[in-house]
């Protein structure tokens, strides 16, 4: 294997470790309610849309900077992810890939945590996320 072969395979290996490490980094940064909300659109993602490399590390640095300004400028998130937040997961994703299939119980999932997150009664006693 030559040198340029291995700096490509271990910058592959290496690359999105790194580009994970780092958005997990800033979103531990974010205020507890938004890190409450970003985890839980976090976890839907990783289960429920197909993966795809550089496009995962991409879509979860946007969803980093997306909440870390919506901190910054003090944007509710219900005002982010508006009353569906399946709805707001599904049509984000769609930016970076096609396709998947989302059991309702994971839709529900997502959506008693952002209530949560956003300071409401989801209405659910289903406290699984």
């Amino acid at each position: 294997m030559s040198d340029a072969e291995k700096g490509g395979f271990i910058a592959k290996v290496i690359g999105p470790k790194r580009r994970w490490r780092e958005y997990q980094a800033r979103v531990r940064h974010l205020p507890p309610n938004y890190r409450l909300a970003v985890g839980a659109i976090e976890r839907y993602m990783m289960h429920f849309v197909p993966t795809d490399g550089d496009s995962d590390a991409s879509r979860f640095e946007d969803l980093a900077d997306l909440f870390e300004q919506a901190a910054a400028d003090g944007t509710p998130i219900r005002e982010i992810v508006g009353e569906d937040p399946v709805e707001f997961a599904e049509a984000f994703v769609k930016n970076y890939t096609e396709g998947g299939y989302v059991p309702a119980r994971a839709r529900r999932q997502l959506t008693d945590a952002i209530a949560r997150a956003a300071g409401e009664d989801s209405g659910n006693d289903d406290k699984t996320v």
